[in-house]
């Protein structure tokens, strides 16, 4: 699948808005301000920011993959490994609360990018659900 179409499906614009607001709070909220090492910190809220970059880094790369291999069983795998990386998110932004993020209406932004992502991509799950190898606009 091209750049192009992938960029046309909505659940693929969604992730990577998600990926853009993860990454906004992540650098707002961690002591390090040097986001690509923030794995070698020992502070519980990089490590959390870490995990929250991570995480939806790989979404919009798991939907370009599924959408590039095209069959059942890979949309269904790539969909399952998205579906822990979402109820990951959303753990922490608990995690970051708990751990003194006082800016929680930023937290609860980040909540509502995922409600917003999962309908996406509840919808481009179910259009798989048939097992149909057919490719999308």
């Amino acid at each position: 699948m091209s750049y192009d179409k992938l960029k046309s499906l909505p659940v693929y614009r969604k992730s990577l808005e998600l990926c853009y607001i993860s990454r906004e709070i992540a650098s707002y909220v961690t002591f390090n301000k040097d986001l690509l090492k923030l794995y070698q910190s020992n502070s519980l809220r990089d490590i959390i920011a870490d995990s929250l970059l991570t995480d939806a880094i790989l979404i919009p790369q798991k939907i370009a993959l599924a959408e590039r291999l095209g069959t059942h069983t890979e949309r269904q795998k790539s969909a399952a490994y998205i579906n822990i990386m979402i109820r990951n998110i959303m753990s922490y932004c608990n995690g970051l609360e708990k751990d003194g993020v006082k800016e929680k209406e930023y937290l609860n932004l980040l909540r509502k990018e995922v409600r917003l992502f999962r309908k996406s991509f509840k919808s481009w799950r179910s259009s798989f659900k048939d097992g149909n190898n057919l490719n999308r606009n």
